[in-house]
């Protein structure tokens, strides 16, 4: 991986999310309940605090839960929920050491089809199916991982030219694009529940 990202629109976040895989798994598990900059900020803020240039699933998963809690606590905050989410962050560099060496590209590196990778990071702790398709859609669209069937396994979030999720987001242009995508969503779900559908 070495792609240039526009997800936390940082220049320098966004290098790094482009050349660490997992930096791009902890971004994309930091997506939630924050804005989506801030989200993908998230992994260039704690490898700056643990003085590293990348994040490492062996020396995440070997922190000291409180000390890797006060790490994302530090102000300014890595999250609107630091705490649970050091949590969440280290249960998932546990899991790569436990089951791929705490490599993340072993996730996909052998990985025959878009339904086999699917199952994978629906695996992952913190990875629901939404958050596993929208990922896989990321790694097909913009970090060239592609097995068969990836766009088909990815749902909606794989579809060409559409404009759903992070992974579409390539500059100011399609981040507008898909925050209006998502607003619509909103307002249709917001609208349905008060016809009582």
């Amino acid at each position: 991986m070495d792609v240039t990202l526009h997800l936390a629109q940082q220049p320098e976040a966004d290098e790094l999310l482009g050349r660490s895989p997992l930096a791009a798994l902890v971004g994309m598990l930091l997506d939630q309940q924050v804005p989506m900059e801030w989200a993908f900020a998230g992994p260039y803020t704690i490898a700056q605090r643990m003085g590293a240039d990348d994040l490492d699933a062996h020396e995440i998963a070997a922190y000291g839960p409180e000390e890797f809690a006060a790490l994302l606590s530090a102000k300014p905050a890595v999250h609107r929920y630091p705490g649970s989410m050091a949590k969440r962050i280290q249960q998932l560099c546990q899991y790569l050491v436990e089951h791929y060496d705490g490599d993340p590209t072993a996730l996909w590196k052998d990985v025959a089809t878009g339904d086999g990778l699917l199952r994978r990071l629906k695996d992952l702790p913190g990875y629901g199916p939404q958050k596993a398709q929208i990922f896989l859609a990321l790694l097909g669209k913009q970090l060239g991982v592609r097995p068969k069937g990836w766009r088909e396994a990815a749902g909606a979030y794989g579809e060409a030219k559409s404009y759903r999720s992070v992974a579409d987001i390539t500059g100011p242009e399609s981040l507008a694009k898909v925050r209006a995508h998502k607003q619509e969503m909103k307002a249709a779900a917001k609208a349905a529940k008060a016809s009582g559908n």
